[in-house]
């Protein structure tokens, strides 16, 4: 059920993972910038590196196909080579262009990117995930993570026909295979939403909320439906979760609301009918405190946004 939920919540938070950069290089190097977008991530496509930034206490050693995640960080420093090499005496940095003719086996290379979502699921992602994480490729769970990091080089080495689409689509791809990797090898998970989902004693009112959003839940009929009392139901889910059941909830309906207004022309006053609030007001109300701007609004921003031509892939 876990991987059902976490396929269901991918698609409401609106993620998309955007390539801004990426780098390869010979013998001994350095790249080192600020971190200015909230969530980041490096893919490292072939060779090794140590990943440095702040609250490190010690490098985190990314090979092949891993994938390092962070987290409201300031500043990334990538480091391959031999460790007692400094950055005045390191070799030029390779463009990621002038590289991906050659063989991988004898550079380093590396993708970065931004996560991108809509506000309420960045909230989710930040909440559920630690300043830093790394998500192995090599572990036994995380064949789709290696896969979808080889068929990214694989596109941009190769320069076919379509690669700038297979290449968003990858990358997009890439970012479930994250979760799904570091679900299954993170040995303690921040209380968020990624744990609440791997949850197997509350994924039965996860369930109920996650199909029937719209309907009134009160606690006792979602504890009883995990064969628990009332009590224990709310302090497990508050310790899992990091909030009480029914703010969770109603977290879980400004991302349909959020959905359903970048999708399509519901009227407003529908989607609050659909969600459970009583009247066109009480929801606008609600989406504002949560979103930060009225429906509405949010819906003029997203079409704005749809109607700005797509950016390229930017140097590192």
């Amino acid at each position: 059920m876990a991987g059902d939920q976490l396929s269901e919540v991918f698609s409401l938070i609106e993620v998309q993972g955007v390539l801004t950069g990426g780098l390869a290089a010979r013998g001994p190097w350095v790249s080192s910038a600020p971190i200015t977008h909230p969530l980041k991530f490096v893919a490292m496509l072939s060779g090794r590196a140590r990943l440095r930034t702040d609250g490190l206490d010690a490098p985190i050693e990314l090979a092949a196909g891993d994938v390092g995640i962070l987290n409201n960080c300031q500043w990334l420093e990538l480091r391959g080579g031999p460790m007692d090499v400094t950055p005045d005496e390191r070799q030029p940095d390779l463009p990621l262009a002038a590289m991906l003719g050659a063989d991988p086996h004898h550079e380093d290379a590396f993708l970065g990117g931004r996560i991108d979502l809509n506000p309420g699921g960045e909230a989710l992602l930040r909440q559920a995930l630690p300043p830093v994480s790394h998500v192995r490729g090599a572990e036994p769970g995380a064949a789709g993570l290696r896969d979808t990091v080889n068929r990214l080089f694989s596109e941009l080495a190769r320069q076919r026909i379509g690669s700038a689409f297979a290449v968003r689509q990858y990358g997009q791809l890439l970012l479930l295979e994250m979760l799904r990797a570091y679900l299954e090898q993170a040995e303690a998970l921040p209380s968020g939403w990624l744990q609440l989902l791997a949850d197997k004693r509350l994924s039965p009112a996860v369930t109920l909320m996650h199909t029937e959003p719209g309907r009134s839940w009160g606690l006792a009929e979602l504890a009883r439906a995990c064969a628990m009392s009332r009590a224990s139901f709310a302090e497990r889910f508050r310790r899992v979760a990091g909030l009480p059941p029914l703010t969770y909830l109603s977290q879980w309906r400004m991302l349909q609301a959020q959905r359903a207004l970048s999708d399509g022309d519901t009227r407003i006053s529908a989607l609050a009918a659909q969600l459970g609030y009583g009247s066109e007001s009480a929801f606008s109300n609600a989406f504002k405190r949560e979103v930060g701007i009225s429906p509405a609004s949010y819906r003029r921003r997203v079409r704005a946004a749809d109607a700005e031509p797509a950016g390229s892939l930017a140097a590192p």
